[in-house]
């Protein structure tokens, strides 16, 4: 792979409210040196809903000379709202190019599931769930295609009026994205129990389309059973209907690290096979996902998150003793990865 990266989340916003509270800039500089030297990546995707962190974070990281993937996540946005979002980062992110960084710019993400005008569904939950019906897919997928086509051929223009570098976006496969007026072929690619006997196969044909491909998005929550859930393991938790903050697990889970960091190494075997140029583990930390080891199970948000490192609330790690997470099983088998490749 050319570009080995982690995704960086600065804090989605939902409804106004922004996560990722202990955002700080110089926490964010750390981490970003952990990111290059610890865990041996060579790019980041920058994720979130705020331009000023991405802004931040972004520039942090070129600064270290990491490879920055410059990816506003919009949430339950309409489509006027989406575009203005896309600006204002564009235009960040080419300020950061033209100080010499490697920029690319990611036109958002998942927008049929993460925004309203594609799917049916008032919100994110009801248009996930919708995935699940494979019948009620069928009927909306060609709607879908059409919409998120139509949006996107008027986003690109906007984000190239202020940008000057490689562009792309983080789809999923029910979209059918035209790559035309992309240089980049992303999609955020998960292995569920129910695709792993053809998971390698559909990796070939992405690379066969020519464009290099991207995978924007991958991993695993680090709970038993998480990696035959792929994409959904968050969906063990309860979330506040108006913040979506997380509140609780729904049950006990049983932590399995060591499950987490072997789907993280056979998915990137997978990807490295299969020739894609660039990776992006999803993710280094969730910070409104913390580790709560001491109190109630269901209280062990870190079970659900797709962190390779752990959040702690109170305290400080023993690992890092100035940042307060503690690495997993799967920093070190990322790492590794990376390190070896």
């Amino acid at each position: 792979m050319r570009a080995k990266g982690i995704s960086y989340d600065t804090g989605f916003v939902h409804n106004g409210v922004i996560g990722h509270k202990l955002f700080d800039s110089e926490l964010v500089k750390r981490e970003m040196r952990v990111i290059r030297d610890d865990l041996h990546c060579t790019a980041v995707r920058v994720m979130g809903g705020d331009p000023e962190r991405m802004e931040v974070a972004a520039a942090h990281a070129a600064d270290l000379g990491l490879e920055v993937w410059c990816s506003p996540y919009p949430l339950e946005l309409t489509a006027g709202e989406m575009l203005s979002l896309f600006a204002d980062c564009a235009a960040r992110a080419e300020r950061l190019r033209r100080r010499g960084a490697e920029v690319v710019f990611v036109v958002g993400a998942e927008l049929s599931l993460m925004n309203k005008g594609f799917l049916p569904g008032d919100g994110i939950d009801e248009r996930v769930e919708l995935l699940s019906r494979s019948d009620r897919v069928r009927e909306q997928i060609g709607e879908v295609s059409a919409c998120v086509n139509d949006f996107l051929g008027r986003a690109v223009p906007v984000v190239r009026e202020r940008f000057g570098g490689k562009v792309t976006y983080a789809s999923v496969h029910l979209e059918n994205v035209d790559w035309t007026p992309f240089d980049i072929v992303s999609i955020d690619l998960y292995r569920s129990a129910e695709i792993a006997d053809r998971f390698a196969e559909g990796v070939r044909n992405l690379v066969a389309q020519g464009k290099p491909v991207a995978i924007t998005e991958f991993g695993s929550a680090c709970y038993h059973g998480a990696g035959d859930r792929g994409a959904h393991g968050l969906e063990i938790v309860e979330y506040d209907k108006e913040t979506r903050a997380p509140v609780r697990l729904k049950r006990e889970y049983a932590r399995d690290e060591a499950g987490q960091a072997a789907y993280l190494r056979e998915l990137l075997e997978a990807f490295d096979i299969g020739g894609v140029d660039s990776t992006f583990v999803f993710t280094f930390a969730l910070y409104d996902h913390p580790h709560r080891p001491d109190g109630d199970p269901r209280d062990d948000l870190d079970l659900a998150s797709y962190g390779i490192v752990k959040v702690y609330e109170d305290r400080l790690g023993a690992t890092y003793p100035d940042l307060p997470w503690e690495p997993k099983v799967a920093f070190a088998a990322l790492a590794d990865y990376y390190r070896e490749h």
